[in-house]
């Protein structure tokens, strides 16, 4: 075992066990009530996969023709055939601890998955640096960091605000947010007084990573997302991704898994309002149908939760809190954009197949889809093309989808010159807003799994958990969580859930 991770064990930079699971029968009773997933991404299959597991009668209704959620996949006809198009590039890091349990069910070994080299963060002002190498557990992954970053050197560190960064190494999941919710993420940054680049390439890329501008942010979500990928983690930085598309190596073979164990997947249901019956709910999609079930996950993003709380009017008189969380808990963050371009060439072979971008207007990250999925490689090898995405975060909202995407390849000509020679064959460009936002004092506010109605759960990446989780993780974690409480409320045995060291490592100090 490596250094950094034997100290990070003597430490408690390990998986914690959040709930222990078990403590039922390994089936539910014939008898169980069924439940109803609204929802088929990451959350809501989550949650099925768990349930049909333990026999429970499991129905998943997805709105869109696909699985998948932003981790979604469709096929697009292009000019040469039909590819597989995502909603953007995910890195599946390795402290994704749930979800990868949920993955290990199509593929126990996770073979699908293959490491993706380096981490770097390219700009147009500074040299590019590299974040893949690091030791994978703290502290010496940040001791390393710290010495090796050319953003940072010691005369730097001697000027920061070390009181400042304090909350950086001491995150607590009451205490944080407690004290820096309602600050703003600039307003941390500043605080620090870190040198421009230092900002620029160690910090602002990061927090750009969570669909938020650090104006708009919080602060304690900015602290327990450094402490969730840097500092609480014995895996690093490192992460892989799958080499086909998602709806062939993670989408279809989910669905497949739910349905042997008696599950029903259902897309294009769009649901459009609950309502509350003697024995349960009743949830009512666009083309009048109605699915009756004893507890009801709705896991789908903010702005369509919010949609189907306000269509469902009679559920203020059984859940008032959710209902009220709603108008600040619906509004998502920023506009993202997503650009998959087709060209007639090749970047130079060097070039990193995911990269960081710093300080573009528009840019946030390039992936090079042609090395990394075998759909991907396929068409680029009998054309001696690329398939190259651009990807930004957080976007300029009311810009069409075509205008960013021609930013983003202007702005990528200046970080890789060799590209701006490249005639584009095929263009797909989308931009949506989805992602949850986690506005500055919203933490309080923030709906967890479950609810103030008996038999109503939620989750996804936007829903409160009580440890450190984020994004993919957290979709799945407080999937689990909703398939747990069902479980355990008809019988059956809970499924465990993991996560990173709960408190930062200089916690307990303080």
């Amino acid at each position: 075992m490596a250094l950094s991770r034997v100290v990070g064990r003597l430490l408690g930079v390990r998986p914690h066990l959040v709930d222990p699971g078990g403590g039922g029968a390994p089936r539910v009773p014939r008898h169980a009530a069924a439940v109803v997933v609204v929802g088929g991404g990451i959350a809501g299959i989550s949650a099925a996969v768990v349930l049909a597991e333990r026999g429970v009668r499991v129905t998943v209704l997805e709105a869109a023709p696909t699985l998948g959620g932003r981790l979604g996949a469709w096929p697009e006809a292009l000019a040469d055939g039909v590819q597989q198009v995502e909603h953007g590039f995910h890195a599946f890091f390795r402290q994704y601890y749930n979800w990868r349990a949920i993955l290990r069910r199509i593929d126990p070994g996770l073979g699908f998955l293959r490491p993706v080299p380096g981490y770097p963060i390219l700009s147009a002002r500074w040299p590019t640096e590299e974040f893949g190498d690091l030791p994978a557990a703290p502290p010496l992954n940040l001791l390393t960091l710290l010495a090796r970053s050319p953003s940072l050197r010691l005369r730097d560190l001697r000027g920061m605000d070390r009181e400042a960064a304090l909350p950086l190494l001491t995150y607590h999941p009451a205490r944080t947010y407690a004290t820096l919710d309602d600050t703003t993420a600039e307003a941390l940054l500043d605080s620090l007084r870190l040198p421009d680049r230092a900002r620029a390439m160690l910090f602002e890329v990061f927090s750009h990573s969570f669909f938020n501008h650090e104006a708009e942010m919080s602060a304690a979500e900015m602290v327990a997302q450094f402490h969730f990928y840097l500092l609480g983690n014995g895996e690093g930085l490192a992460f892989d991704a799958p080499d086909e598309d998602y709806a062939t190596a993670i989408w279809a073979p989910l669905a497949r898994h739910v349905e042997r164990h008696g599950g029903r997947v259902v897309t294009g249901a769009v649901a459009t309002g609950l309502r509350r019956r003697a024995d349960g709910w009743r949830v009512v999609t666009a083309d009048g149908t109605g699915y009756d079930a004893r507890h009801v996950v709705l896991a789908v993003d903010p702005p369509a939760l919010a949609a189907l709380v306000e269509g469902s009017p009679g559920l203020a008189e059984h859940a008032p809190r959710l209902v009220a969380r709603m108008p600040a808990f619906g509004r998502p963050g920023p506009p993202y954009a997503v650009a998959r371009y087709w060209l007639d060439g090749d970047v130079r072979p060097d070039r990193a197949v995911f990269s960081g971008v710093s300080r573009q207007p528009t840019l946030d990250s390039v992936t090079l889809y042609h090395r990394l999925e075998r759909e991907s490689r396929r068409w680029a090898e009998r054309g001696g093309g690329s398939v190259v995405e651009l990807h930004a975060y957080a976007c300029e909202p009311g810009v069409p989808a075509a205008e960013l995407a021609e930013r983003m390849r202007l702005e990528l000509a200046t970080l890789w010159p060799e590209s701006a020679g490249l005639r584009v064959r095929e263009l797909r460009a989308r931009v949506a807003a989805q992602a949850p936002a986690f506005a500055p004092g919203s933490h309080t506010e923030r709906p967890g799994v479950r609810t103030d109605a008996d038999g109503l759960y939620l989750a996804g990446d936007g829903i409160a958990t009580a440890f450190p989780t984020a994004l993919m993780e957290r979709s799945a974690a407080t999937g689990i969580i909703a398939a747990n409480h069902i479980l355990r409320a008809e019988g059956g045995a809970a499924e465990p859930v993991r996560s990173v060291r709960p408190r930062g490592l200089l916690a307990k100090r303080r």
